[in-house]
């Protein structure tokens, strides 16, 4: 009897340890609402043995499903798929998000219903979209994992207000933009966001934490000096940003510190020899960085306690052939710098300071005014007193002859303005090239242009920029090179890459080259249009909204270029690989053709480059139409058959009707854009690629179209559309 007894209480323990810990049958409410979760996830294969006789409460637990109960309500989900997330989808294997039919408000519509909800964990599941501000109705929320999903836009500062958070883990999605101030959190022990687009700040955390991963990511500050508070943190991984500035010695005898991953960043300088380290510190990489000197010797072995990666820097111990030349790292030094942050307003400044300060300004109001008028009339009069230093032409003292007047109906108030965030535009020395580009060493080649060769090359304050070198053929008389630097002194416009000066050689000697010209341009960092729809981390981040701001972007470019100088430019050399974007995603023409008499038999000023032909405007059109082609499908297009075949299609799908025309639109964007706004762009891109040139639309009507589109877009989106659709 007492054997029985024995084993039916071993029976009773076993069973408690096997049936989860749920109490009591679930509500009807959140029985329905757990079928509309299992709904919009589009029944993902974990989810499909769900039926109407499913008790909820006692499910066995496994790891790609587990609900807890606790009085007769939901208090954890946790989901996990099997699709691949952004920084795993193969090229070429299909979409992996749900559907376009998907809708991430509704989703948190219905989470957000469940009241006593505390951990949530959706991972694999194919979710796309920004989080809604509606998350915030989370009241009891300790645990958020949305890992490895297609989730883009900000992370919701709401987040912030989860006072009983402690793990937040939103890794391998596309958030971007900065992160919320999560300082306030004071039981946070985990954030991981790694593999998204955030930055470029590095974000303010909780001093409470013991886990931080924000590896992959677009950091490119300074790391805080903040962080030496952080005592009970215990991995630090951030690794693979573009973080700057020096390595803080503090981080390798952090009180608690064990795992330190720092490597693929910018960081520069010595570690100080008597940095301490941690005695629990088991793990270092600060490998890929511009580090120099020697190693401090609490990591300059490794030990069988600890494992220390340092190669490729340009450190002095160590294997010298897994480092690179101390040369290295002072030159990629001087390219990086900082973002500079913005300083917080300091709280409770008094109202009497704040009456003086409004009364200060208030005081010098008119006199801003009045010292901003003069400063402008005057800088209409000056300049061309950029051009003081002067190459072997220009000090020649040759008046450069009165310019064609330019029609200002035909030139958009935005490109009357000059150029935003551009330095002056100046004149270069010799001297001043051969530094930037370190006698144009081979390591510095970027390839050959249109016009000629690419050096990469940084300025004296440490900006990267790219010279262009070309070679003029013949000799031109100084008047006519000084009328060609004027209009390439105008070259600068949010949508250009930017001309920032130029320096003139000549030689008077040499049998096949006159003069060579080295123009001097912005340095865009953020990678083409083409990487943008190859790359299929970057390619979830170009919705539709985002492609139609880049193809207006690259239009104004082009209006630019043909109507707001002075001859107009023509024949621009359109191609998707050389539309760049900035960090902004703002777009920019590279490799447009440069106002210079390159070719022999050119003598007349501008008359090579400059041609206002009918032919060579329409030939810009027909390449803005390639652009749209390949923007709207995702595919690219190399050989002419290529686009007649796909043009062929989209003119076919449009006749049958807006179901057959998005099937050809690329995946990526389905569920983002108003049926009428993509009908309205492959029509006219259509229009654009039109055999016959005269048929073809001016640059005018290429912009007022896509704008109309556009429009059209944002009323769609803003009466609740999006992602409703298809």
């Amino acid at each position: 009897m007492e054997t029985s007894r024995v084993g039916f209480c071993l029976l009773l323990c076993t069973i408690f340890m096997v049936v989860p810990v749920s109490i009591g049958q679930l509500t009807s409410t959140e029985t329905r609402l757990l079928f509309q979760v299992q709904k919009l996830l589009e029944y993902p294969e974990v989810l499909q043995g769900w039926t109407k006789w499913t008790n909820f409460c006692y499910l066995p637990h496994s790891p790609p499903l587990k609900i807890v109960c606790a009085n007769s309500r939901v208090t954890e989900i946790t989901i996990v798929g099997n699709r691949s997330s952004p920084a795993n989808v193969v090229p070429g294997s299909g979409p992996q998000g749900l559907s376009g039919k998907f809708s991430m408000d509704s989703l948190f519509t219905v989470l957000t219903k469940f009241s006593s909800l505390r951990v949530l964990s959706l991972v694999s599941l194919g979710l796309w979209g920004p989080l809604p501000p509606k998350i915030n109705r989370f009241h009891s929320l300790q645990a958020l994992n949305m890992t490895s999903n297609f989730i883009s836009g900000r992370i919701p500062k709401q987040i912030a207000s989860f006072q009983n958070l402690t793990s937040l883990v939103l890794a391998d999605n596309l958030f971007n933009g900065s992160v919320p101030d999560l300082t306030g959190l004071p039981l946070l022990k985990v954030v991981n966001l790694g593999g998204n687009l955030l930055g470029p700040q590095f974000p303010s955390l909780s001093q409470s934490l013991v886990s931080i991963t924000l590896s992959n990511n677009s950091f490119r500050s300074q790391i805080p000096s903040g962080l030496k508070k952080f005592n009970q943190l215990q991995r630090l991984d951030i690794s693979s940003n573009r973080l700057v500035g020096p390595l803080p010695s503090f981080l390798f005898s952090l009180a608690s510190i064990q795992y330190l991953n720092l490597a693929q960043n910018q960081l520069s300088g010595a570690l100080a020899s008597t940095t301490a380290c941690s005695n629990n510190l088991s793990f270092v990489d600060i490998s890929n960085n511009l580090l120099i000197g020697k190693l401090p010797s609490c990591i300059g072995s490794n030990s069988r306690n600890k494992t220390v990666i340092s190669s490729w820097n340009c450190l002095s111990t160590g294997n010298s052939n897994r480092q690179h030349p101390y040369s290295f790292c002072n030159k990629e030094a001087l390219a990086v710098k900082p973002v500079e942050s913005k300083e917080q307003e300091e709280p409770g400044i008094n109202l009497g300071l704040i009456l003086g300060i409004i009364g200060g300004v208030v005081a010098i109001a008119g006199a801003i005014a009045l010292l901003m008028f003069v400063i402008i009339r005057r800088s209409r009069t000056t300049e061309d007193a950029n051009y003081d230093e002067r190459s072997i032409v220009d000090k020649m003292s040759v008046r450069s002859s009165p310019k064609p007047p330019i029609d200002s109906r035909r030139v958009p108030q935005t490109m009357r303005s000059a150029a935003i965030g551009l330095p002056r535009y100046r004149v270069f020395s010799l001297e001043e090239i051969e530094d930037a580009t370190n006698n144009f060493n081979p390591s510095n080649f970027m390839g050959e242009g249109s016009q000629g060769q690419l050096y990469k090359g940084w300025l004296v304050d440490g900006s990267l920029v790219v010279v262009k070198c070309l070679k003029l053929k013949q000799k031109h008389a100084p008047q006519n090179l000084i009328q060609h630097m004027e209009v390439l002194s105008k070259l600068r416009h949010r949508h250009l890459v930017s001309v920032l000066g130029h320096c003139i050689v000549t030689y008077q000697d040499h049998p096949n080259v006159a003069s060579t010209v080295f123009v001097v341009f912005e340095h865009i960092s953020n990678g083409s249009l083409r990487e943008h729809l190859t790359d299929w981390k970057k390619k979830e981040i170009l919705k539709w909204p985002q492609r139609m701001a880049i193809t207006i972007g690259a239009a104004r470019g082009v209006q630019f270029l043909q109507t707001g100088i002075s001859p107009g430019i023509y024949g621009n050399d359109l191609k998707i690989d050389n539309i760049l974007l900035d960090e902004t995603l703002t777009p920019k023409i590279s490799n447009y053709n440069i106002p210079l008499p390159l070719k022999t038999g050119s003598e007349s000023p501008l008359s090579n480059r400059l041609s206002s032909d009918e032919n060579a405007e329409k030939e810009d059109i027909y390449q803005l139409g390639v652009l749209l082609l390949q923007v709207i499908t995702g595919k690219l297009v190399t050989f002419s058959n290529e686009l007649d075949g796909l043009k062929l299609e989209l003119e076919k799908c449009l006749a049958e009707g807006p179901s057959k025309l998005r099937g050809v639109i690329d995946p990526s964007i389905r569920g983002t854009f108003a049926d009428e706004s993509m009908k309205t762009t492959v029509e006219f891109a259509i229009n654009c690629l039109s055999k016959d040139s005269t048929k073809r639309p001016s640059i005018e009507d290429v912009l007022w179209n896509l704008q109309y589109s556009i429009q059209v877009q944002e009323g769609w989106a803003s009466s609740g559309n999006l992602a409703t659709h298809m």
